[in-house]
């Protein structure tokens, strides 16, 4: 089985920061561009950021560009995602994805971890 685990969410406020982590498999992560996605209550998940197997390349969302850092480490089978200067409409479950085609290919992530919530209060 692939299994994500996100960790990491929580309440906030706005303009504060939350680093979520995702721990993924040595076999999963060792071959797979990763990416994370968020949902939002009553809305449709969306693209947030993704990076390359190699971790040399990054894509964004433009909701979250320059507030947000992918990264990950690959001797940890983890990627991670920093979030700062949060907003209120950064509210939202977040997910963390595994095994595209391409880290910048949204629509063929196949594999999915449960989600972590992360709140902001304004």
């Amino acid at each position: 089985q692939v299994q994500l685990v996100e960790s990491g969410g929580g309440l906030v406020q706005a303009g504060g920061s939350l680093r979520l982590s995702c721990a993924a498999s040595r076999r999963t992560f060792s071959v797979s561009a990763m990416g994370w996605f968020r949902q939002a209550p009553g809305k449709e998940r969306e693209f947030v950021a993704a990076i390359s197997r190699s971790g040399s390349s990054t894509i964004y969302a433009d909701s979250v560009k320059g507030r947000f850092t992918i990264s990950r480490d690959n001797a940890k089978n983890t990627v991670y995602l920093q979030m700062n200067s949060l907003k209120h409409g950064d509210t939202a479950v977040y997910y963390c994805a595994a095994g595209p085609t391409s880290y910048s290919d949204y629509g063929t992530y196949r594999y999915w971890g449960q989600g972590t919530q992360v709140t902001v209060s304004s």
